[in-house]
């Protein structure tokens, strides 16, 4: 129940007023640096080297031991061909890094001083002036030590050794009566995909991979700061500030919090803080709140929040946040086929379209703020509403988050466990509880967050894996190795969301149940991956459609700017060693020929394979799309498997580590948008279903015809489309028999327009044959460019259909607005993107490629 509190009001006013007052009084006489908690970085002049050596070099902070050697010349690209191989010594050695620096008297007459870690990777002993500080052992804490008595007014020397994580995983697996499936790297609390995954290297780094600062304060330190809503009407937002303080002993704290939206406003509290007394909850109300709304929906309205505090004697600190006015909720409810799985913002049904996230580098630190925004900015253009943060990865930095709150993309938070079992003593156990307790704080303000996970693939891997075969587990042994498994993801993390975060919902385990069990397509989220790993064919899709998908996906290669980056010129072919090794899956090129065999003629050169694995990976995962918001409200959710890169690789991204679009990202661009249409051919029936991600009810016009690779068309229809928000929606029926006998299947396509009022919500072009039994012909483009505003235009036209058009700038980068596109004949498409070459320039570098081009 809210506890009325009104501090604007009658003689709590006055009382503030007056208050509020006497503070400005009192600061105005106060010296502004002894009024202040100060925080001050450390993040210039550290210089690093192996133990033992004498030699120094210079490092960056935040950074890793890998790219500081590359800073100094001392190994090669680490991603450039088999280089990676060749350096694994790295992770061997112990690295020293240090720095001096010095603290002003007014600094230093604190009452605190305190050094704070936000990355430490991951073995490290601290030692300020010769005295350790700190042995940390978590690559995901934030460590705090108290370093007053150990400072100097001068030459301060902070000296920090990195012991080898995989040796010490390594000496800790030893320790054990049994193997646990995830070698040495399950015992350290590290990010898991550097010991390599199926798409990336093995990079076992070391270094200070955030920042490192000391905080100064005096009688009282201001930690943390959550901003809850209590009440959320379309008049008012109930909001609660819990603030929690450190203080030296009873004292009156003032406290002024300003919200920022459109407009600022201000609310003033005056309360006693006890020394044993950690939590103050500050009531507050916004009138007229603008929800928050994911990406599609609506504006994602995000407030600023700031919470200064002020002692009697002037010292203050501040605290800012942001966050958004919106109420989430997971639907669980049993039905007639099984039990529901969706999400629920603002009392809204929401299909969730999306993708995995995994970290956008093997070397954290080189991600910068500007890579976050642009690859998030994919994701939204791609019309995109939610991310899974992968549990093999990293808590990702604040900044990641901030833009998924600014561009409406909710995140499907994982912890940091995957694919593995971990151990349960109770120091690893009070480790993990330590490391949860600080990313639920650091990230629990942000509206972006839609649910905690406990791990990836875990319950999955060991029910249906068959690691007590491999491992030649005991019964007692499996009882341990299970009894650990709960104790970490039914007891340590729950308890802690429950202590931190009681409103978001705590999902144990992606997904709930594995995907050869009919009972994961009934109920919770499904990882299907019967195409791929099972090599099930496409089609498979439409009849292995679960509640929310929430991992599938297919192979694709980078694009040719990407492979040129990290091969050498005689090496881009198929049995080269530089392109195997960027290649991590065991029999990746064996499934993507397998499924490339079966639906495209054999690509005649390198290039062209990498073209066609493209359009063959967009292919799969399309029919996956369209088969899973088919299936709505059956199924509410799609994220496939992956969105980005973190090197250059052949993988299931539709971004690849350069930046660059794949054919599927242009593809899922369509299929993701509000409408989409799908196409149910079968021996009998051609069946159209058109499904809206709209709030209201559409009504529509479907518009079919029939054309030949030559622009003739052969036959026209439509259909009135009358479409709920709630469910897809049959619009169209026909016998196959009464459509194939006007048209040659091998000869034309089947185009099909969603329009409403002239404007087209959605369109697609369908073919009755795969690609490799189409009789394509060589098509002639044509193309005039067109400047405006510093953006370039290029409008092209073919006298016959050019399937899966194209376009690129031979040794440039550019970005066109869309890509690989079938291209009409008789139409004209007009596409654009920024290039500061000339006319003549572009003229002389632009490629075209269909997929005739590649017989």
């Amino acid at each position: 129940m809210r506890l009325p509190e009104t501090p604007q009001n009658n003689s709590s006013f006055i009382r503030g007023l007056f208050l509020s007052c006497l503070r400005i009084f009192i600061l105005l006489f106060t010296v502004s640096v002894q009024a202040q908690n100060i925080s001050v970085e450390l993040s210039s002049e550290w210089r690093f080297k192996k133990a033992g050596d004498a030699e120094w070099m210079n490092a960056n902070v935040p950074g890793t031991v890998h790219t500081d050697l590359l800073l100094n010349k001392k190994i090669p690209d680490p991603f450039f061909g088999d280089n990676e191989k060749k350096l694994q010594w790295i992770d061997t050695c112990v690295w020293e890094y240090e720095t001096w620096f010095n603290v002003n008297d007014s600094v230093l007459q604190r009452n605190h001083a305190e050094l704070v870690f936000e990355g430490l990777d991951t073995y490290a002993k601290v030692f300020l002036n010769d005295r350790l500080m700190l042995s940390a052992d978590n690559m995901f804490r934030t460590w705090i030590v108290d370093c007053k008595k150990s400072l100097l007014k001068e030459r301060n020397h902070l000296l920090i050794r990195f012991e080898p994580a995989s040796v010490k995983g390594k000496a800790e697996a030893k320790k054990m009566p049994f193997k646990l499936p995830g070698d040495e790297k399950v015992y350290t609390r590290k990010a898991q995909y550097q010991y390599g995954w199926d798409w990336g290297p093995r990079f076992v780094t070391c270094g200070i991979w955030r920042s490192v600062k000391i905080n100064f304060w005096n009688s009282f330190r201001l930690n943390d700061v959550h901003v809850t809503t209590e009440q959320l009407t379309d008049s008012v937002a109930h909001l609660i500030a819990e603030v929690n303080l450190t203080v030296e002993k009873a004292t009156s704290v003032f406290f002024k919090v300003l919200v920022e939206n459109q407009s600022r406003d201000s609310f003033y509290f005056d309360r006693t803080i006890l020394p044993d007394e950690k939590i103050v909850n500050l009531l507050f109300d916004i009138k007229k709140p603008k929800r928050w709304w994911s990406n599609g929906l609506g504006d994602a309205s995000v407030y600023r929040i700031s919470v200064r505090a002020t002692d009697p004697f002037g010292q203050s600190q501040e605290r800012n946040v942001s966050t958004g006015l919106r109420t989430i909720q997971l639907i669980q409810e049993s039905d007639a086929r099984g039990k529901s799985f969706y999400f629920k913002l603002n009392g809204i049904p929401v299909f969730m379209k999306g993708a995995n996230w995994i970290p956008a580098d093997n070397f954290l630190p080189r991600v910068t703020k500007e890579k976050y925004r642009q690859l998030l900015l994919d994701a939204k253009n791609a019309n995109m509403n939610m991310l899974r943060v992968w549990g093999g990865g990293v808590y990702e930095d604040d900044s990641f988050y901030d833009l998924c709150d600014s561009l409406g993309i909710l995140v499907w938070q994982d912890f940091m466990f995957a694919c593995a079992m971990y151990p349960g003593d109770t120091s690893f156990l009070e480790n993990v509880g330590e490391e949860i307790s600080d990313n639920i704080i650091r990230l629990r303000n942000h509206p972006c967050i839609a649910l905690w996970c406990g791990n990836n693939e875990i319950d999955e891997g060991w029910k249906n894996w068959g690691w007590q075969k491999q491992f030649s587990y005991s019964e007692k042994d499996s009882a341990t190795i299970w009894k650990n498994y709960l104790k970490l993801f039914h007891e340590t993390i729950p308890q802690k969301i429950i202590q931190l975060d009681p409103t978001r919902t705590y999902w144990e385990s992606s997904p709930s149940i594995g995907w050869g069990h009919k009972e994961s397509l009934l109920q919770g989220d499904s990882h299907y991956w019967g195409v791929w790993w099972g090599l099930e064919p496409f089609e498979t899709y439409l009849k292995k459609t679960g509640r929310f998908m929430s991992e599938y996906g297919f192979q694709g290669m980078p694009s040719m700017r990407s492979i040129e980056s990290f091969t050498s010129s005689g090496e881009r072919n198929l049995k080269s060693a530089e392109i195997k090794n960027h290649q991590r899956h065991p029999t990746g090129f064996e499934t993507i020929d397998h499924y490339m065999n079966d639906r495209y003629k054999q690509p005649k050169d390198f290039d062209s394979y990498v073209y066609v694995s493209q359009l063959l990976q967009a292919e799969g995962m399309i029919a996956a799309i369209e088969a899973h918001r088919s299936a709505k409200p059956y199924c509410m959710g799609t994220l496939y498997w992956q969105l980005n890169d973190c090197w250059p690789v052949t993988s299931w991204s539709s971004i690849d580590y350069s930046g660059s679009w794949k054919a599927l990202h242009y593809a899922v661009r369509e299929t993701y948008k509000k409408y989409v249409i799908t196409v149910i051919d079968t021996a009998q029936l051609f069946t159209v279903r058109v499904t809206s991600d709209d709030t209201a009810f559409t009504k529509a016009t479907l518009r079919i015809s029939s054309i030949d690779f030559s622009g003739n068309i052969l036959w026209r229809d439509s259909a009135f489309a009358y479409l709920s928000q709630e469910q897809s929606t049959l619009v169209y029926k026909s016998n196959i028999a009464d459509l194939s006998y006007a048209i040659n299947p091998f000869r034309a396509f089947i185009k099909l327009q969603l329009v409403r009022n002239g404007e087209i919500l959605a369109a697609k072009i369908y073919y009755f044959k795969k690609p490799k039994e189409l009789l394509l012909e060589k098509p002639a483009i044509s193309y005039s460019l067109t400047r405006q505003e510093g953006e370039i235009f290029i409008s092209l036209s073919s006298n016959t259909l050019a399937k899966n058009l194209f376009l690129d700038l031979k040794g440039g980068d550019a970005h066109f607005s869309e890509n690989y596109f079938d291209l009409m004949p008789l139409d004209t498409r007009t596409v654009s993107f920024h290039s500061a070459l000339t006319d003549e320039e572009i003229k002389e570098k632009l490629i075209f490629r269909s997929l005739f081009d590649t017989y």
